[in-house]
C-alpha cells in the first residue's frame, strides 16, 4: 500500500525530533523505527524540504558588524562592539576590558597624555595592557579619587596599571570627587599643585571612561560623598554619570548645584579630545551610554555585544 504524504511527514517529523531534538544518530533511529540508514537520510531531507526543520547559522561576526554600521549611522561615532554572544556573563567586563585595551595601545603615540576615570571597567582594560616601549606618555586620573568608605573603586589600582604599561608616574588626583561645599571645593582647586592636575586633564588629548548607573548599587552611591535624599532625587532625573557628572536622558546636567561641587574634567572638555572613548559593559548601562552619545561627549564608543542591541532598540530614527 503506498505511503500518504501525510504518513511521510509524520514519519519525517518523528525522524527529526529525534536527530536534531533527542541527539540520536542516523543509525540509531534506524535501529528504533526499523527502517534503514539511507531511508533515516531521506527523512530528514524531507523534513527540511517541507519546513518541519529549520536550520539558522548565528554568525556573531555578522551581527557585530551589523549593529556597530547601525549605531555609527544612528550617533555619529565610531562604534566598535565587541563579540560577546557566546561569553559567559561574568566574562563579558573582561572581554570588553581586552579589547578596549587593545584598542588604546594601537592609538596611543609618544608624549600623549592619557586621562582616565575609575571604577571596574576602567580597572578591567588597565589590567589588560602590555608594557609599552613609548616614551613621554603621561596618564591623569580626570576625577578625584579619595572615598568616605571601604568600598572599592580601583581608583589607584587602575592609575597604576595605565601608568606601569606606559612607563609613565601616575598623577593622582588626591581629592574626593565630591565635596559637602562648593566654596571648599573651589578653595582646593585653587592650589597650584591641583591646579596642575586640573591643566594636564585639559591638556590630555586621550579620555578613556565608563558611564555609571543611578540603581541603588551604583558605585559613587556607596561612597559617602552623597544625602539619601540626594541618591533619591538623582535616581528620578538622571539617567546615568560621566565622571560622576549626572545627565538626563538627553546627556544634560540634571543638578547644576552637585555639579558645581563636583571636582574633575567638566563634560564638554570631553568634546574636544581628540579620542574621547566611551566603554560599557552590561544592560544596566545602556540608558546612560545612550544619554552620553546624545550629548555629544563620546567620539568613539566600545561596547558588549548584547548591550549594543539593546541600545539600538532605544535608538530612534530622528536621532
Amino acid at each position: 500500500m503506498a505511503e500518504t504524504t501525510a504518513e511521510r511527514l509524520g514519519q519525517a517529523l518523528t525522524v527529526a525530533k529525534m536527530y536534531y531534538q533527542a541527539d540520536q544518530s542516523q543509525s540509531q533511529i534506524a535501529q528504533r523505527m526499523g527502517i534503514s540508514r539511507p531511508t533515516v537520510s531521506r527523512l530528514l531531507q524531507f523534513a527540511r524540504e517541507q519546513g518541519l526543520v529549520r536550520i539558522q547559522i548565528v554568525d556573531p561576526v555578522q551581527d557585530v558588524q551589523t549593529l556597530e554600521r547601525a549605531l555609527t549611522r544612528a550617533y555619529d561615532v565610531e562604534v566598535h562592539v565587541v563579540a560577546t554572544q557566546l561569553t559567559p556573563v561574568n566574562d563579558v567586563l573582561t572581554t570588553v576590558g581586552e579589547y578596549a585595551a587593545h584598542y588604546l595601545e594601537q592609538i596611543v603615540h609618544e608624549h600623549d597624555v592619557i586621562g582616565i576615570g575609575w571604577g571596574k571597567t576602567i580597572y578591567a582594560i588597565g589590567s589588560s595592557l602590555q608594557p609599552d616601549t613609548l616614551t613621554g606618555v603621561e596618564v591623569i586620573q580626570l576625577k578625584g579619587s579619595v572615598s568616605y568608605s571601604t568600598e572599592q573603586t580601583y581608583a589607584y589600582e587602575s592609575i597604576d596599571a595605565f601608568a606601569n604599561a606606559f612607563h609613565a608616574v601616575p598623577q593622582y588626583l588626591p581629592l574626593p570627587v565630591i565635596f559637602d561645599h562648593q566654596q571648599t571645593k573651589e578653595l582646593v582647586e585653587a592650589e597650584r599643585h591641583i591646579q596642575y592636575l586640573l591643566a594636564l586633564g585639559e591638556k590630555a588629548n586621550i579620555a578613556i571612561y565608563s558611564v555609571g548607573t543611578v540603581l541603588s548599587n551604583a558605585l559613587v552611591f556607596q561612597l559617602g560623598y552623597l544625602q539619601e535624599a540626594e541618591k533619591e532625587a538623582l535616581q528620578q532625573q538622571a539617567v546615568g554619570d560621566i565622571f560622576s557628572r549626572y545627565i538626563d536622558e538627553q546627556g544634560q546636567i540634571v543638578n547644576p548645584e552637585l555639579n558645581e561641587r563636583t571636582i574633575g574634567i567638566d563634560l564638554d572638555s570631553l568634546k574636544q579630545k581628540e579620542h574621547s572613548i566611551l566603554v560599557a559593559a552590561g544592560d544596566a548601562k545602556v540608558p546612560a551610554v545612550r544619554a552620553a552619545l546624545l550629548g555629544g561627549y563620546p567620539n568613539c564608543l566600545i561596547i558588549d555585544q548584547h548591550a549594543a542591541a539593546q541600545l539600538l532598540k532605544l535608538t530612534t530614527p530622528d536621532q
